[in-house]
């Protein structure tokens, strides 16, 4: 172990190691529950302004863009707590959800289906929060 390993594990700086693309990937739970919202990226930027707001902000690798966590829908995250892993290549936030949803689809957790033994998908949490045609044709 090189001595920058050291640091990156066992040090106190925050040395988040982003990919090529210049992103982390950050899970996002909900603090009172546990259950797992969502999984999206953040790029400095949004870490830094995560830290900074206590509001969940990410990096859409589809729009190329920055966003805050229900800009759009108000459907925001407070962030309760924030951790790295080992080697700081992935976050792990714990919010409290605002508004009942995270999935853009309006349901509560973006992982709303499962997978069966046939390898098929099955709705396990199928109903909506809010309806998203509603939310996002603004």
């Amino acid at each position: 172990m090189t001595a920058m390993d050291n640091d990156v594990e066992e040090g106190l700086a925050l040395r988040p190691k982003f990919d090529a693309a210049g992103l982390v990937t950050c899970v996002t739970t909900d603090a009172a529950t546990g259950d797992v919202l969502m999984v999206a990226h953040m790029n400095d930027e949004a870490l830094r302004k995560t830290i900074a707001t206590g509001e969940a902000h990410y990096f859409s690798r589809s729009r190329q863009a920055l966003w805050r966590k229900g800009e759009s829908s108000g459907h925001g995250q407070r962030v309760v707590e924030m951790r790295v892993d080992c080697d700081q290549d992935a976050v792990w936030i714990r919010v409290e959800q605002h508004g009942g949803a995270a999935c853009h689809t309006g349901r509560r957790s973006c992982f709303y289906r499962a997978v069966t033994k046939d390898g098929e998908l099955s709705f396990v949490e199928a109903d909506r929060v809010f309806d998203p045609a509603k939310i996002y044709s603004r």
